[in-house]
């Protein structure tokens, strides 16, 4: 069995969302507060302790007026069923997905509500809600005299605040699938024995070593030896820890004949120098105690190989091979504890966040590709080959681990400001199996996977994105961006945010297109215009047409096959190109920007270098009059890209950016307020993001 959805209402960031879980590895990505702690955190409360606290800060920010909306009522004297259908709620459905043909469902048995046999799901409900006859309790005695609705409201949820956590509490339901009216209430620690956790922070304090040295991997040893000495653990485990008890008691016969005797005559001389003890008075005696759990948590730690006899501290070894080691000793905790329960849980959730914590890629890669090779080793090497039914929620900064992981198993969370009240955002979900799916985005898939694999794409994480030709253009570009900001120092600066700057080439960025839209990233393509000309050539007697490149004014098509498909047109010429006005060349907050004349009556560059060239006639001590063109195409064709691109950013710096460049970086920085409702499925363009920080997400996710 394993959950197959997860639904959340009015948790933080996850105002109203949507999960579907990877049977083994689902992997988090999504930029800054975007929502990805708020799951963690939501997990950690409903799994980690008997009753979960909750408080009015853990609601969704728009939602906090519903609590006046249900007091208003309340002053009018409305019904207590209208009250409570307002009053915000913390909801989570879980669907959970089993083999109907199993011989035996375990603890989940008593989640299975339905008479359907042929069903294979079962839903529970939990809800952070009022409790019954608490509507009075909850409003009593808020009054506000001659105050404004201002004041008002902030003293009202400022008394919420209290109450909330005093009147509300958490409920459970196993819910028939296909009869919402079919319920039945269980104890919430029925579903704790059903889900265990594990818990990987991202902040994990490998590398504090300010004031003294942190065994923090040693540590560990004390929750697995705890794990072996239970009833239910393994009989190998048992028989370890029966050892190391015996082996303290040895070590315990020792102290009491050498050590007592020893330690006493540091202070009994003294209190005999008073007469102490004297006839009535009982005598003094010393006794060490020894036990295995506090020799593990206080005087046992990892040491690293030396020389000599001489091991160094945990702390002496590099934060990457620490982190890499913390986190598969975790994960041993977490499989140990869960064969260690006197009832086996039927699901495992383990959430790692930020594994790639001090990882470089290369282990962040393997890390990622073998979590599920890791749960299958412990399965056949300490359970008798028995399924560990564990499901790993990955959250990530990375592109390395991301683009190693496939798009099936990715979720992107998007932050989204609400619909009424603009500062204030709220998480979408996303899924790229969903979004890229199907056979007719198959090629686009399967090139953006290869693609985003081998040159570490982190559009995922980005706030803005340029897609670019080449070379040259990334070499230049950010040179570019800091002459844009310098022309306007008052407003929104590119080099300020974060701008993935990706080399597609004009080839392929059009199997960009989809992704970029299902990101709804903010994104500037720029591409050459790859004039072409048919040229009849001869061969054995017959004649045939081929396009070759030319200068744009002798140009009757375009090569470019990011230009064709923007525009939906094969045959587009670049005449009609270079007429094209700014708003055919954006798509919502998509934006392609190709070569076109400085001002009116100049020639037009065919490619980046001709066209910076251009912009910079003087610089390059073109011709002038009808010469130039011809000029600007001689030079480029000589051009060696890498050493020309080198050259105008470190050295001669002092020139124009391109006008197509500039009017690209100049819309790409301008900040557009966001549409608030969802892009409809149907359609292809995305939705503009504007970033807005929020309250109710860890501000280092």
């Amino acid at each position: 069995m394993n959950i197959h959805k997860i639904a959340i209402k009015n948790f933080r960031l996850l105002k109203d969302v949507e999960l579907c879980l990877e049977e083994r590895t689902t992997v988090i990505v999504g930029r800054n507060n975007s929502g990805k702690t708020s799951l963690t955190e939501l997990f950690r409360r409903l799994l980690s302790g008997a009753s979960p606290n909750f408080q009015l800060e853990d609601f969704s920010l728009p939602i906090y007026e519903k609590f006046w909306e249900a007091f208003e009522l309340r002053r009018k004297g409305s019904e207590e069923s209208n009250i409570r259908a307002v009053l915000p709620i913390i909801e989570v459905k879980l669907t959970i997905s089993y083999d109907k043909d199993a011989s035996n469902f375990g603890s989940l048995s008593e989640f299975i509500v339905d008479l359907n046999m042929d069903c294979t799901e079962t839903l529970i409900v939990i809800r952070y809600q009022l409790k019954d006859g608490q509507i009075d309790a909850l409003f009593e005695n808020i009054a506000f005299g001659n105050s404004d609705l201002g004041s008002s409201k902030t003293i009202f949820f400022r008394t919420m605040k209290d109450r909330v956590p005093k009147y509300y509490t958490t409920s459970l339901f196993a819910v028939d699938p296909n009869d919402a009216t079919n319920q039945k209430p269980i104890d919430l620690s029925k579903f704790q024995t059903l889900v265990q956790s594990g818990f990987i922070n991202a902040q994990r304090g490998l590398d504090d070593i300010t004031d003294r040295n942190r065994d923090v991997l040693g540590k560990v040893l004390v929750t697995l030896y705890n794990i072996a000495l239970s009833d239910a653990a393994d009989q190998k485990d048992r028989d370890t820890a029966q050892k190391l008890e015996e082996a303290v008691q040895n070590i315990q016969g020792s102290v009491d004949e050498n050590f007592k005797g020893q330690l006493e005559t540091l202070f009994l001389p003294m209190f005999q120098l008073f007469g102490y003890p004297g006839l009535n008075d009982p005598g003094l005696l010393t006794e060490t105690k020894l036990d295995v759990e506090h020799l593990l948590k206080d005087n046992t730690s990892m040491r690293y190989l030396g020389l000599n006899g001489i091991n160094l501290p945990e702390t002496y070894n590099g934060l990457g091979s620490r982190n890499l080691i913390f986190i598969l000793l975790k994960i041993l905790e977490f499989f140990k504890s869960f064969k260690g329960k006197q009832v086996v849980p039927g699901i495992h959730l383990v959430f790692i966040e930020e594994p790639e914590v001090h990882l470089h890629p290369q282990m962040q890669e393997v890390f990622i590709s073998k979590l599920s090779d890791i749960a299958n080793m412990f399965a056949q090497k300490f359970n008798d080959g028995l399924l560990w039914p564990v499901q790993f929620i990955v959250t990530t900064h990375s592109s390395h681990l991301a683009n190693k992981a496939s798009f099936e198993s990715m979720r992107y969370f998007l932050a989204t400001p609400d619909t009424c009240a603009e500062k204030i955002c709220f998480t979408r979900i996303k899924d790229l199996s969903m979004g890229l799916g199907g056979e007719a985005q198959k090629a686009d898939r399967e090139f953006l996977h290869k693609y985003m694999t081998l040159t570490r794409c982190d559009l995922l994480f980005a706030d803005k994105a340029v897609l670019i030709e080449g070379a040259t253009e990334r070499l230049l570009l950010p040179k570019m961006i800091e002459k844009i900001d310098a022309e306007q120092p008052v407003g929104p600066q590119l080099s300020s945010q974060y701008i993935s700057i990706v080399e597609v080439g004009g080839a392929d960025a059009h199997h960009f297109f989809r992704l970029l839209d299902f990101l709804e990233l903010r994104t500037l393509i720029i591409t050459d215009l790859d004039t072409v000309k048919g040229v009849t050539k001869s061969k054995n007697g017959s004649t045939y047409t081929t396009r070759n490149a030319c200068k744009v004014s002798e140009g009757t098509y375009t090569s470019n096959a990011c230009i064709k498909a923007w525009f939906g047109d094969n045959a587009i010429t670049p005449a009609v190109l270079i007429g094209k006005s700014d708003e055919e060349k954006i798509h919502n907050i998509s934006r392609l920007t190709y070569q076109v004349p400085e001002s009116n009556g100049e020639p037009c560059g065919r490619s980046f270098e001709d066209a910076f060239i251009l912009a910079n006639h003087q610089l390059f001590s073109l011709s002038d009059g009808g010469d130039k063109e011809d000029d600007a195409w001689d030079k480029a064709q000589k051009v060696e890209k890498t050493d020309f691109a080198l050259e105008y950013a470190i050295q001669k710096t002092e020139w124009m950016t391109p006008r197509y460049i500039a009017e690209g970086l100049r819309w790409l920085a301008a900040v557009i307020s966001c549409p608030a409702k969802p892009p409809s499925p149907s359609g292809s363009a995305p939705i503009a993001q504007t970033k807005i920080p929020s309250l109710q997400e860890d501000p280092d996710d």
